[in-house]
């Protein structure tokens, strides 16, 4: 059974009452009492619940985070950058994985309002916000993360994608690639559209290049097989001499299709570059080019943004801080 404060008064010969300021506001309590309700303390074992302290006091110290996709590196560093900001700040954050769905998101943000975190934390797996909207007229601080929503009041982060799709195509322009194959999906998610918006937009401003769409389900190294095999099942005057994967995770998994599949060759034959910049990128059998993105710096932006909310919950929060991306150049684009 465990211990309680009142056990623990009983063997110290005091009050709860002289238990708690103990607990909470020593400096009230007589040094030689403070010191006979320790040692009563260490004696029992006692832990106290320090969640249902808080959870009756009408708030926690934890904050939630939802986030697409945990298997992708870059979520998880961006939930590193979060948490290693919250402990500066005493807080904890609660992790959920929405998979990309819906009813997943929903069913953690449900969760986290039952939990009284201080705040949310969400990468937004649809366009549809109105619970997100219902959060914040609760009193619960809403920040999104790697995604920007005009004429919304919610303080965000997140990284120029169409910029970063542009930068992606431009390169392979520059290296004398026409033929382009844009690899992402589902359009749906709004990162993967502006990667390809940009993307697109580098092509047009390019006489005589050319961009298709191969569009799979997930944004997974499985997927990225998958579109590597229908680009090998091409007649050879139609297959791509370029490819603009929508992230790192695609990416490997095309490069790994060319490689094992054919004596095509990175990137000889076909130059292929990714987006977010994991750590995997370097590892791979050909150094992945890839469109940088400060993961860490986002997590730990989004995380400042709530605290200042939540010091300041009457301020002006509809803050947008955007990050650029970088184009890092590797071998699976301008090779040894």
């Amino acid at each position: 059974m465990a211990v309680s404060v009142r056990d623990v008064a009983l063997l110290a010969q005091v009050s709860v009452g002289t238990v708690s300021n103990v607990l909470n506001s020593p400096d009230k309590v007589a040094p030689t009492t403070v010191e006979r309700v320790l040692r009563a303390i260490d004696e029992l074992g006692f832990v106290r619940n320090d969640a249902a302290r808080q959870l009756r006091a009408g708030r926690s110290r934890s904050i939630g985070l939802v986030v697409l996709d945990i298997g992708n590196p870059f979520f998880a560093e961006v939930a590193r950058g979060a948490e290693d900001r919250a402990a500066k700040a005493g807080m904890t954050v609660l992790l959920g994985n929405s998979d990309e769905s819906v009813i997943r998101e929903t069913a953690h943000l449900d969760l986290f309002r039952e939990q009284r975190v201080n705040g949310v934390l969400v990468t937004p797996a649809s366009d549809d916000l109105a619970l997100l909207r219902r959060l914040q007229a609760g009193g619960v601080p809403v920040i999104l993360v790697d995604r920007e929503v005009e004429g919304e009041s919610f303080d965000s982060v997140a990284v120029d994608d169409v910029e970063g799709g542009r930068l992606a195509g431009a390169h392979l322009i520059d290296i004398g690639r026409r033929r382009i194959m844009f690899v992402g999906g589902p359009q749906s998610i709004p990162q993967v559209a502006d990667r390809l918006e940009g993307a697109r937009a580098a092509v047009a401003a390019c006489h005589g290049a050319t961009i298709e769409i191969i569009e799979r389900p997930a944004l997974t190294v499985l997927q990225g097989r998958a579109a590597g095999e229908e680009i090998l099942a091409l007649p050879a005057d139609q297959r791509p001499d370029a490819v603009f994967a929508a992230n790192d995770l695609l990416a490997v998994g095309l490069l790994q299709a060319l490689a094992i599949l054919s004596d095509l060759r990175v990137p000889d034959d076909i130059a292929l570059i990714g987006y977010d910049d994991i750590d995997f990128a370097t590892a791979t059998v050909v150094p992945l080019s890839s469109i940088r993105q400060p993961a860490h710096l986002i997590g730990s932006t989004a995380v400042d943004l709530l605290l200042q909310q939540i010091a300041d919950p009457d301020g002006n929060h509809e803050r947008a801080v955007r990050f650029q991306p970088e184009l890092v150049v590797r071998e699976s684009t301008v090779g040894r």
